[in-house]
């Protein structure tokens, strides 16, 4: 029962949270001034992002730093909602952040970029060989294999860490200035909503991170 809550209150409220933010501001609204799109080209042209581009995408949205695109769910490209211009406004931020070299944002991909075979080989045996390789009964090969999975998620929970510092930054710091400045006030409270959601999202990722870590920590004490 207490682990069943403690479930509950990890993953499943925050995300019924997030997705409710997101949902309840989601309402086209006549009287908004702009639709996702038009708001986004705006604000690519008002901060000199000659170089960004806008589209859509089936991957949920983000910032593609590589590639110098904005991509999100077609649903926000034609829709006057708080939602879509919020969450366009959101990673237009990371870009922004992009043209400003900002720390953060260069550190997480910098760590992505040099530690991503770790955390794919490190994933893979956490989500699927653990068993087989306990099956095994080698010693040896269980103990490297755990520390290969321990470093991965190190590595993931560090990632979240300086994820989550990136994605505050491009919720109050960049898109929430704009949105007060340029959307009617009575949708500010809902701008508020929809940003803090976002940046909120990769709470649930740090959590998991740490969940994984204990496990794979309460695996390796045991074979000490």
């Amino acid at each position: 029962m207490v682990y069943l809550l403690f479930f509950l209150a990890i993953f499943v409220l925050p995300r019924t949270w997030l997705n409710s933010s997101m949902k309840k501001n989601d309402e086209i609204l006549e009287n908004m001034p702009f639709t996702g799109l038009e708001f986004g080209e705006l604000l690519l042209k008002e901060n000199h992002l000659d170089n960004v581009s806008i589209a859509e995408t089936d991957l949920g949205d983000h910032y593609d730093l590589e590639n110098e695109e904005v991509r999100v769910l077609e649903d926000r490209l034609n829709k006057k909602s708080i939602t879509a211009i919020s969450i366009i406004c959101h990673e237009i931020g990371h870009a922004i952040q992009h043209k400003e070299k900002y720390a953060p944002l260069e550190q997480r991909t910098k760590l992505v970029k040099n530690t991503a075979w770790i955390t794919s080989i490190g994933g893979g045996i956490l989500y699927s060989g653990i068993p087989i390789i306990l099956a095994t009964g080698s010693f040896g090969l269980i103990k490297i294999c755990l520390f290969i999975v321990l470093l991965s998620v190190l590595i993931s929970a560090l990632v979240h860490l300086i994820t989550l510092d990136v994605e505050i930054d491009a919720s109050f710091n960049r898109a929430l200035p704009i949105l007060e400045e340029k959307v009617p006030v009575e949708y500010h409270n809902g701008c508020r909503s929809v940003l803090r959601a976002a940046a909120f999202t990769y709470v649930i990722g740090a959590l998991t991170n740490f969940l994984s870590l204990r496990y794979v920590w309460t695996l390796l004490s045991r074979l000490r």
